[in-house]
């Protein structure tokens, strides 16, 4: 099951911070190396984090000349987290429905 593969990427804390400091730096995205050096793991390390995020699909990442930036696939996160919502509650909107209003703030797009 996908879900399983991203919870299971997300449940290493060096990932788990890396997912959260991608998520802050949306849109634009960080470099592969400024990465390592904010979450403060080797570079090798740091690759080896990316390439089970990426293959979770919880991000991707896009060469730019000689960098490649990473970025969080939003998408893809929405997928769980409703996964999670859905399979969790199990259908009661009694459950649910309190859930989705404190989340519904964090995806809203705002109107110009």
């Amino acid at each position: 099951m996908e879900a399983i593969a991203a919870l299971a990427a997300l449940a290493q804390p060096t990932r788990l911070d890396t997912f959260r400091l991608l998520v802050r730096r949306e849109p634009d995205g960080v470099p592969a190396g400024e990465l390592a050096r904010l979450i403060g793991a080797p570079q090798n390390t740091m690759s080896a984090h990316l390439a089970v995020l990426a293959r979770a699909g919880l991000i991707v990442g896009e060469r730019q000349s000689r960098s490649i930036i990473y970025r969080v696939d939003l998408d893809r996160f929405r997928e769980v987290a409703l996964f999670l919502l859905k399979d969790c509650c199990g259908g009661r909107a009694d459950l649910c429905a309190p859930l989705i209003a404190d989340l519904t703030p964090c995806h809203r797009p705002e109107v110009a």
